[in-house]
């Protein structure tokens, strides 16, 4: 009997094709919605493998039924949705896609940065709604990058690439993790505790691995530690931060404004709290959404499924 794969997601035939030559495929074919639970959990009850996405939970339940599984591929570095631990007890290879999403997150931090700096999304508003009634010396200015000091919540590949793109800015680059970087000394990045982050950052970058420790770091008390003029720049997880506290905050002017691309809940709705507000910069979680890399995270994942499949080891294994 062939090897069945689940596909939770609708992929490209190139790539979907690779997997039919060899196994028995499912694909939920709903480009919009997500598959449902209960049927997740029913394809998975005879599925070798699961090339799956960050918004199924392969919890303990998954693994429970799946009793053929393997190997499962999650199209993201983060693999916050899969539980690591039933993983490990019912012997499943857990894959990811480290690498190859780096530069192109990077470049949509840079580019949330920029903007929301610049106020471009408020800018733009103006604009379309017919409120812009010409020029004056201070209409819409905004704060420069240029010469200011950027913190950097997370120094790891993408944290590291952000970092080298504020070369050209000439800014002062700090960071804090639970250790050194290995990109520190090549980027003269400064290892600084999390208050000393806040503290002194005109720009803070969160770009962490969401773990228990890191949950929920961004509150109240962290966002009264910023500059009042300072820019919340998120593209690592929405549970990072605490959502009531950071729109207190922006309310409030405890900070200047935030950016985000990832949310406590995803998908949001249009009456999300933050929906709406001018210091605040919404994007509906793209950090890797350009054609080339989805494609490059797309035959990683196909990569590693067939890699276990056939009895060698996977290109990315999480650890």
């Amino acid at each position: 009997m062939a090897k069945k794969v689940v596909v939770t997601r609708q992929i490209k035939d190139e790539h979907l094709n690779q997997l039919k030559e060899k196994y028995e495929v499912f694909m939920w074919d709903s480009a919009g919605d997500p598959m449902p639970k209960k049927r997740f959990l029913e394809e998975m009850e005879d599925a070798d493998a699961a090339l799956t996405m960050l918004s199924e939970k392969v919890d303990a339940e998954v693994f429970e039924a799946a009793k053929e599984l393997k190997v499962v591929s999650n199209l993201a570095v983060g693999f916050d949705n899969i539980d690591l631990e039933a993983a490990e007890k019912n012997d499943v290879i857990i894959a990811n896609t480290p690498d190859v999403l780096t530069e192109t997150t990077a470049e949509l931090a840079f580019t949330l940065m920029l903007t929301s700096a610049r106020r471009i999304i408020e800018a733009n508003r103006e604009l379309e709604s017919g409120d812009w009634t010409g020029w004056s010396p201070y209409h819409m200015a905004g704060t420069d990058v240029y010469g200011k000091t950027v913190g950097i919540f997370g120094m790891g590949a993408i944290g590291a690439a952000f970092a080298r793109r504020l070369k050209g800015f000439d800014c002062r680059v700090i960071y804090h993790n639970r250790s050194e970087s290995k990109y520190a000394a090549d980027l003269d990045a400064k290892l600084v505790s999390f208050d000393e982050l806040l503290e002194q950052s005109d720009f803070v970058l969160c770009a962490a691995p969401l773990t228990e420790e890191t949950k929920y770091k961004f509150d109240q008390e962290a966002f009264g530690k910023m500059q009042d003029h300072a820019h919340f720049i998120n593209i690592g997880r929405g549970a990072h931060v605490v959502e009531t506290d950071l729109k207190k905050a922006v309310e409030t002017g405890d900070i200047a404004a935030a950016a985000l691309d990832v949310y406590d809940g995803e998908p949001i709705s249009k009456d999300h709290p933050f929906i709406g507000m001018d210091n605040m910069t919404l994007l509906p979680h793209i950090g890797s959404a350009s054609v080339a890399t989805r494609d490059d995270m797309v035959q990683l994942c196909v990569d590693n499924i067939t890699h276990v499949l056939e009895g060698k080891a996977p290109l990315t294994q999480v650890k």
